[in-house]
C-alpha cells in the first residue's frame, strides 16, 4: 500500500514536470549534439562525453573544458577559469535556499543538478497542490540533466559518421542563453529583473572588462535585486 502511494506521488510529480521542460529538451538535444559533434572532432571518445556532461553539467563550462584538456596542464588556470564561468551558480544556489529548505536528501542532488534552465524553471514554478513538492523540483532537474546527457552522447556518436566545417559551432550556447533570457523576460510583468540584469552587466562590461566582468556583475545584480526584493515582488516579476 505504501508503494503504491508513493509511486502515485512520484508518477504525478514526473506528469507535471515534463511538459515544463519540453522546451529544454528541445534546446538541450540541439545544443548537446553540437557539444557531442564538438567533443569528437577534438579527439575525445564517447566516454569522456558522457562522464564530462554527468559530473561537470555546466554547458558554458564544458565546451571550454575541449579546450582547456587540450593545452598544456595548468590546474590554477583552469580552476580560476572554471570559477568564473560559473559563478552566476553561487548566485542561482542562494536565490533557492527558500525553495529547497526542508527537502531531506533531495536537496543534495538538487543543488548539484542546477543549471540555469532549471533554474529558470524552478524558480518561477506554480507546483499544482496536490503535487509533492520536492519531487516535482527533482523531476525537472533529473530530465533537464537526462536531456544534455543524451543529446551529447548521440552527438558524439554521430559525430564519427559526420564531416563538415566546425566553424562558429560554439555560437549555439549564445543562441540559447538568449532563448531563456526571453523566456524570463515575457514571464515577467514589469521587467524590472531583466532591466537590472541587464544594464548591471553593461556597466561592468565597460568598467572591468570583457574577462572579468561575470563576478562584479552577478554581485551587483545580487545588490540590488535584495535592496528592490519588494518592489519586484509587488510588481509581480519575482514570486
Amino acid at each position: 500500500m505504501i508503494a503504491t502511494e508513493r509511486a502515485n506521488v512520484l508518477r504525478n510529480a514526473l506528469r507535471a514536470a515534463f511538459p515544463h521542460t519540453v522546451p529544454i529538451l528541445a534546446g538541450f538535444w540541439f545544443l548537446g549534439m553540437a557539444y557531442g559533434i564538438y567533443m569528437n572532432v577534438s579527439g575525445f571518445s564517447v566516454w569522456y562525453t558522457l562522464l564530462m556532461t554527468i559530473l561537470i553539467f555546466g554547458g558554458s563550462l564544458e565546451f571550454v573544458a575541449v579546450s582547456m584538456l587540450l593545452s598544456p596542464f595548468a590546474p590554477w588556470s583552469a580552476f580560476l577559469m572554471a570559477l568564473m564561468i560559473q559563478a552566476r551558480h553561487l548566485f542561482y544556489g542562494l536565490s533557492m535556499l527558500e525553495k529547497y529548505k526542508g527537502l531531506g536528501a533531495k536537496r543534495w542532488y538538487l543543488i548539484y543538478g542546477l543549471c540555469d534552465e532549471t533554474f529558470s524553471i524552478n524558480c518561477s514554478a506554480k507546483v499544482p497542490a496536490q503535487v509533492d513538492r520536492g519531487w516535482y523540483y527533482f523531476f525537472v532537474t533529473l530530465l533537464n540533466q537526462f536531456y544534455w546527457v543524451s543529446g551529447a552522447v548521440l552527438g558524439t556518436l554521430l559525430g564519427a559518421l559526420l564531416s563538415f566545417d566546425m566553424r562558429g559551432l560554439e555560437f549555439v550556447l549564445t543562441a540559447m542563453f538568449v532563448v531563456i533570457f526571453l523566456e524570463q523576460y515575457l514571464h515577467e510583468k514589469q521587467h524590472i529583473t531583466a532591466i537590472i540584469g541587464i544594464t548591471a552587466t553593461a556597466a561592468c562590461r565597460l568598467c572591468f572588462g570583457e574577462s572579468a566582468f561575470i563576478v562584479p556583475a552577478m554581485l551587483v545584480i545580487l545588490a540590488l535585486l535584495t535592496l528592490l526584493r519588494h518592489p519586484i515582488t509587488k510588481a509581480g516579476d519575482w514570486s
